[in-house]
């Protein structure tokens, strides 16, 4: 067969009156009309933090953030113990529950008070220069309290010692506001980022309310009452100083922070105080009432493991929290969170009133449902108080939610040693459902400001 010329061949051609040279016409080398070009292959849209691998291994391959959750673990743990070791100390020591409870929420007041003025120097100054001689004057009050437990002081020192507690740094505000600080920018990376790490601490909260009581429990009964007051010192002091070394995942110091707006200026962040103070007293009606109805049943020992219950339920559902995608709509997740923990406290309530004496076992399962519900509550809580609070402002601004839950852990318990004193403990569980219902209809009232105020810190 034979081969057709090439397309570039030239061939003659006449043209009018000339001969020219022309490139031979074939119709498989033609260019044709203009062709649309194919579109490319469709790529895959990149995958987000939320949907790739583990989130809590993406949130510690960060440099230095697994250090700084160490040391703070560490300083964590006795806010688990402090309160539960006082009471078993002084409650033991000078056989009264009401003594015990008056004199931990004297303390928890004067922390109310003095609390949010370390966190503003915190912000001005830096956590390091702050935190660490703020610990010691901390310690030497607890270490003072032990004392005058030991030595049988008049009942004023007990009041006077506790007190000096008050300058205790808020080490959970502190590691948020550092996760805050490395997941500044407004990405939805580190919006998911953020979330997860929120998720983190408020578990990592519930683990050391998990385990704080029930080590100042074995520590109180099985070598002798103050020593979980002395371990509970020892801890916070050496986790502080692990945590104040950790310098590259520090916050800057923002100096004199009066240009920016107070947090409390926010009604929206105003009215969240007030769920926060509702909820903390959810927590220290519990904690009396729970250690009295032990107590009353012959079961002191178990006290702690029963409470451990409580945050294990909540630890558990704080990380399955964090594992998800964060809710666009955060005023009304709050308020579904906290209508679940007004229903589950019901369950310890009908635990400890079943039967003429009610059941220990029955109320731990009770306690472990209602757990549950706090650690998406708390999140969520404090996914707003950031949202709310002027960056500059933010470790002042969640000193003062911890505040609040502190002095409603103050009021609760101060409530639960009362009750329990006057009538059967078991009927005292109706105190924390009534707090938990009360701040249900505050969180109800502010759930459209929360959403009107709802947006980055300025």
């Amino acid at each position: 067969m034979p081969k057709s010329p090439a397309p570039d061949t030239l061939l003659p051609a006449v043209t009018g009156d000339s001969l020219v040279l022309a490139r031979r016409y074939d119709a498989r080398f033609a260019p044709g009309p203009p062709s649309t070009p194919e579109p490319p292959e469709p790529t895959r849209p990149p995958r987000t933090a939320g949907r790739r691998g583990n989130p809590y291994a993406r949130l510690f391959a960060i440099p230095g953030t697994r250090a700084f959750t160490a040391g703070n673990l560490l300083a964590r743990l006795p806010m688990g113990m402090f309160s539960v070791s006082a009471v078993i100390m002084i409650a033991g020591s000078r056989g009264s529950y009401a003594l015990a409870g008056a004199v931990t929420a004297t303390g928890l007041a004067v922390t109310a008070l003095v609390a949010p003025r370390t966190a503003r120097l915190v912000d001005r100054y830096g956590q390091a220069r702050i935190a660490v001689p703020a610990t010691v004057i901390a310690a030497l009050g607890s270490l003072a309290l032990l004392l005058c437990v030991r030595y049988d002081a008049p009942d004023w020192t007990l009041f006077a010692a506790y007190a000096a507690t008050a300058t205790t740094p808020n080490t959970g505000g502190m590691s948020r506001a550092r996760w805050a600080h490395l997941h500044r920018e407004a990405t939805p990376e580190n919006a998911a980022a953020l979330h997860t790490a929120n998720s983190f601490e408020q578990a990592a909260d519930e683990l050391c309310f998990m385990l704080g009581p029930v080590l100042a429990a074995f520590l109180c009964t099985a070598l002798f009452p103050e020593a979980g007051t002395l371990t509970g010192a020892i801890l916070l002091l050496t986790g502080v100083l692990i945590f104040a070394a950790q310098r590259s995942t520090e916050p800057p110091a923002t100096g004199r922070t009066d240009a920016a707006r107070a947090p409390l200026h926010s009604p929206a962040l105003a009215a969240l105080l007030a769920v926060f103070l509702a909820t903390g007293a959810v927590f220290g009606a519990t904690e009396v009432v729970t250690l009295a109805f032990a107590d009353d049943r012959g079961h002191q020992a178990w006290a702690g493991a029963v409470l451990a219950l409580q945050a294990a339920g909540s630890c558990a559902a704080g990380l399955l929290l964090g594992a998800l995608r964060p809710a666009r709509r955060l005023g009304r997740r709050l308020v579904l969170c906290v209508a679940a923990m007004s229903a589950l406290l019901a369950l310890p309530l009908l635990a400890a009133t079943a039967g003429a004496t009610g059941s220990l076992p029955l109320l731990a399962c009770g306690l472990l449902i209602a757990g549950a519900a706090t650690a998406p509550t708390m999140v969520t809580g404090m996914t707003l108080v950031q949202r709310l609070t002027p960056a500059s402002r933010l470790n002042e601004g969640m000193t003062l939610a911890v505040t609040a839950l502190l002095a409603g852990i103050a009021t609760g318990a101060a409530a639960g040693g009362w009750t329990v004193e006057h009538t059967d403990p078991a009927h005292g569980y109706a105190l924390p459902l009534g707090a938990a219902l009360l701040a249900l209809l505050i969180a109800s009232a502010g759930a459209r400001r929360f959403g009107h105020d709802e947006g980055p810190a300025a």
